[in-house]
C-alpha cells in the first residue's frame, strides 16, 4: 500500500509535510514521520487516515490497493 500512497502523492505533487497538512486540518493527528512509515510500509494505515486521502485525492479505495492481490492492475 505504501507505494500507492507515494504514487497518489506524487501524482498530485505534494511534499509528504503538504499532505500531512491537509490530514490534520481534516482532523487526523499525522505527522510527517508516521506518514513516511506509511509510504515505506513500516507501520499500518487507520482507516480514518485512508477515509480522509480517499475524500482528499478524490480517488476510489482500489488506488491504496492497486497491485495487492498480485495483478498489476
Amino acid at each position: 500500500m505504501g507505494e500507492n500512497l507515494r504514487r497518489l502523492r506524487k501524482d498530485a505533487r505534494l511534499s509528504q509535510e503538504k499532505v500531512c497538512a491537509e490530514l490534520q486540518r481534516r482532523g487526523c493527528d499525522i505527522g510527517r514521520t508516521t506518514y513516511e512509515k506509511y509510504e515505506s510500509g513500516e507501520l499500518n494505515i487507520r482507516a480514518s487516515v485512508l477515509i480522509e486521502l480517499r475524500k482528499f485525492y478524490g480517488c476510489s479505495y482500489e488506488e491504496f490497493f492497486r497491485g495487492l492481490d498480485g495483478d498489476p492492475e
